[in-house]
């Protein structure tokens, strides 16, 4: 366990243990029974017959649903960078010394981070119109996950900007950089660093909200199985493989997660190592090599031309004449 982890949370005793292997092995046998129970149910309504699945099989059938896959791709695409940029603007003016700036931003945070994504939808698709504001197909779905997403994403850059040691900020400053330079050119790189797997898992929940594009007739995904479905009658058949895409896709984004997430603890592993885990402080180390100072003072050194007598010298020659 991490230190992370132990942070979160205590680790497990050998009792608890036990009974987590015990609920692990319940749960799992309970959901290898519901999936046999399901796999009996389709195949005695003969929903498992090779004709039912032989469509699949096809070019065209895929081509159509890659097609409505590449639709959902360019509609998430969209969302995360105009989101992403807005959401950033939001966190800086929530961390603003300015108050009616960090007033505005907190506001719309907490209030788009309520409102539901379909509802924003259906203002988009139903209420602007009325007003002049008529939006091609495409941005009836992306401006609303836009409005929706920005404030998830407000939330993360702000938590990752804080989670930064002081010591960074107030080491910009100390050389002559401006707050903004500073947040520019030392807190942002190393808090987009360190939130990237923040980033990538937030964009799993932002790819399945592309699946509302149902609701403006957007040809995504969904949207695309539901039309396939219609046509083909096999309705089960097209939404297993449609939900197998799904899957497909949001594991291979958590995996870049997970494998962003395992690289940066990798590289503040190798921080910690280089920095040392008993390196004195400046302020334990000053007395010390003050005192360094004061002994080597002290102690005469026998090779040094300043403490080694020199016979041939006058005083070395008048003391040897006294004794």
């Amino acid at each position: 366990m991490n230190q992370t982890q132990q942070i979160l949370f205590d680790e497990p005793g050998p009792r608890a243990r036990r009974r987590i292997r015990i609920a692990t092995v319940i749960g799992a046998v309970a959901l290898v029974g519901a999936l046999i129970a399901a796999v009996q149910q389709f195949a005695s309504h003969g929903e498992l017959a090779w004709s039912r699945w032989e469509p699949f099989t096809t070019w065209p059938i895929w081509r159509y649903l890659l097609n409505g896959l590449w639709a959902t791709l360019k509609a998430a695409a969209a969302t995360a960078v105009l989101s992403g940029a807005f959401g950033l603007l939001l966190a800086l003016g929530r961390l603003s010394p300015n108050r009616p700036l960090r007033w505005l931003a907190g506001a719309y945070v907490e209030i788009f981070r309520t409102v539901p994504a379909l509802l924003l939808i259906y203002v988009t698709l139903f209420a602007l119109p009325a007003y002049g504001l008529n939006f091609p197909l495409f941005w009836k779905l992306v401006v609303p996950l836009v409005v929706s997403n920005a404030a998830a994403f407000a939330e993360i850059f702000r938590a990752g900007i804080q989670a930064l040691d002081r010591g960074q900020t107030e080491a910009g400053l100390a050389v002559g950089l401006r707050r903004s330079q500073v947040m520019r050119l030392v807190v942002l790189p190393q808090a987009l660093l360190q939130l990237a797997p923040s980033l990538v898992s937030q964009l799993v929940g932002l790819l399945k909200d592309t699946s509302l594009g149902f609701v403006v007739s957007y040809t995504e995904l969904l949207y695309s199985g539901q039309v396939l479905s219609t046509y083909t009658q096999l309705l089960i058949q097209t939404f297993l493989v449609v939900s197998l895409i799904y899957l497909a896709v949001n594991a291979s984004l958590s995996k870049f997660a997970r494998v962003l997430q395992a690289r940066n603890g990798r590289l503040t592993g190798r921080g910690r190592v280089a920095a040392g885990p008993d390196a004195p402080t400046p302020a334990t180390s000053a007395p010390s090599t003050s005192a360094t100072s004061t002994s080597t003072a002290s102690s005469p050194d026998p090779t040094s031309p300043s403490t080694s007598p020199d016979p041939t010298s006058p005083s070395s020659t008048e003391g040897s004449t006294a004794r």
